[in-house]
């Protein structure tokens, strides 16, 4: 008897509820950031000592050099500008946030401070030992470090007022170089003071947050990250704060979305303190953003003064009367951490799993195309009234397959970039949201009503080949991995 189309509704809906419910077992832990109360301290900041944000006279002339200095594995480009007026000044070395950056984008404030009487040092990021996949943040400092020593050595340079100044990413490195007492001061600039993955997580939340996203994407972007082997990840740098004992400086903006800056702000207070160093300076910028600047535009108008004042108020101000101080912080939630994935919820088996579903999937058209090399044509089998059907039916399989983890991926990727940019707009998330999961659903479908007519062929005495066989395991098999993976990452759960 030949199943109807009630029954492949049925029997598709009794799967979805499988998936459904192996998605929940099968899922880690709900990363689900609780609200962070505000702490008494955060409640009320008071204001900016206004001698902080005096004006600066930014009238010196201003000479600007190009070194190559030698690091490990490679020589990196470093820009160097010094006022042209007499005397030693202090000085100032500037390190990058994350990714492939050069040192010009350092040039506006770079040239700022120099007319205001600082020398300072912008380098190129290495290429040799950084990537996506793998970061060393001591091999980071290990390259700023190399560059303070050159500044160090000029006869303009006051070596004894000579530090390091660190954005974003910078923040992890920037503690561990001044490990070395070389350092005269630190400057830290939105500095996460989490792990890289709660700080991604908390950013992530935020944007998603803003944009309206349904709870699903979060799970499917949560399951996605915890399953990242990328040791770096969970650094911790507590470790390398608590060991800083030179002066420092940390700026946030209210306006930041890429970071916990409260929680940011209590890691550092509670690890320098655990470490014994009371010469903190800690000032939250109205409405800047996590580089200083209003919407992406210029700089908020009490950054650079800020950080010129305190540079060149050392070591005077080292220790001021109002360690915190500014515009009030608001931090919504918690920077919780993403529950690392069960061991199938891993990067390495999730590649294992793709790639046998990807065999699956290039082995019914190779396999056809062997058989017609060798002069055996599957329209000359006795079969030939039936296969030509289920043929085409593996064949949409594999196209909605792969069309699925194209979606997936350009999904991710618009999420990621839409952070990364502050931007986007709820009904793009929505619309890829629901194009992901029907193709989810399609897939399903298109799994049962196949194995149905296999199993109709079947029980009418069809006997496949064995290359027929091959197909048929290959595509159906291929798909019933991408539907179990779709099930751990809650493609099938409810509220749709």
């Amino acid at each position: 008897m030949k199943l109807g189309r009630g029954t492949l509704g049925v029997v598709a809906g009794v799967l979805m509820v499988v998936l459904a419910v192996l998605g929940y077992v099968l899922s880690p832990p709900a990363f689900d950031p609780p609200p962070l109360p505000a702490s008494p301290e955060f409640r009320s900041l008071p204001a900016q000592p206004a001698g902080e944000i005096r004006h600066v006279a930014t009238t010196a002339r201003v000479r600007t050099e190009t070194v190559r200095v030698a690091a490990r594995g490679e020589t990196l480009s470093a820009t160097i500008r010094s006022p042209m007026s007499p005397g030693r000044h202090p000085a100032m070395v500037f390190v990058q946030g994350s990714g492939s950056s050069s040192g010009s984008e350092f040039t506006v404030q770079s040239e700022w401070l120099a007319r205001a009487g600082i020398v300072t040092m912008a380098y190129d990021k290495r290429t040799v030992g950084y990537s996506f996949r793998s970061r060393d943040f001591s091999l980071l400092a290990d390259d700023a470090l190399r560059m303070l020593r050159v500044l160090r050595q000029r006869p303009d340079v006051d070596p004894a007022r000579a530090g390091i100044w660190g954005v974003s990413e910078g923040g992890w490195v920037v503690p561990i170089a001044a490990h070395s007492a070389e350092a005269a001061f630190v400057v830290l600039v939105s500095s996460p003071n989490v792990s890289p993955l709660r700080q991604v997580a908390w950013a992530l939340n935020e944007q998603l947050l803003r944009l309206h996203a349904p709870g699903g994407v979060r799970d499917l972007l949560t399951r996605a990250m915890g399953g990242v082997g990328f040791d770096f990840l969970r650094y911790n740098g507590v470790p390398a704060l608590r060991a800083v004992k030179q002066p420092v400086l940390a700026l946030y903006g209210t306006n930041d979305p890429s970071i916990p800056f409260v929680e940011s702000t209590e890691t550092l207070i509670t690890s320098l303190r655990e470490g014994g160093n009371p010469a903190y300076t800690i000032r939250f910028l109205a409405g800047a953003d996590h580089a200083m600047r209003r919407n992406g535009g210029g700089f908020v108008p009490d950054y650079l003064p800020t950080l010129a004042n305190w540079i060149t108020g050392l070591p005077g101000t080292a220790k001021p009367a109002v360690p915190i101080a500014g515009a009030t912080p608001v931090q919504r939630f918690e920077a919780s951490d993403v529950p690392a994935a069960p061991w199938y919820g891993g990067s390495t088996t999730l590649w294992f799993t793709l790639s046998l579903a990807a065999v699956g999937y290039v082995a019914a058209p190779v396999t056809e195309m062997v058989i017609r090399l060798r002069g055996r044509d599957l329209r000359l089998q006795t079969n030939a009234d039936l296969w030509p059907a289920i043929r085409r039916r593996l064949r949409r399989m594999a196209w909605t397959g792969l069309g699925e983890l194209a979606a997936v991926l350009a999904f991710i990727t618009l999420i990621v970039l839409f952070s990364v940019n502050q931007a986007g707009a709820w009904p793009a998330v929505q619309a890829g949201w629901l194009v992901v999961r029907l193709l989810a659903v399609m897939m399903l479908a298109q799994e049962v009503v196949t194995a149905a007519a296999v199993a109709e062929g079947l029980r009418h005495g069809w006997e496949p080949t064995r290359w027929q066989k091959n197909i048929l395991i290959g595509v159906l098999g291929g798909t019933g991995l991408l539907l179990i993976t779709a099930a751990y990452y809650g493609l099938f759960t409810v509220p749709w």
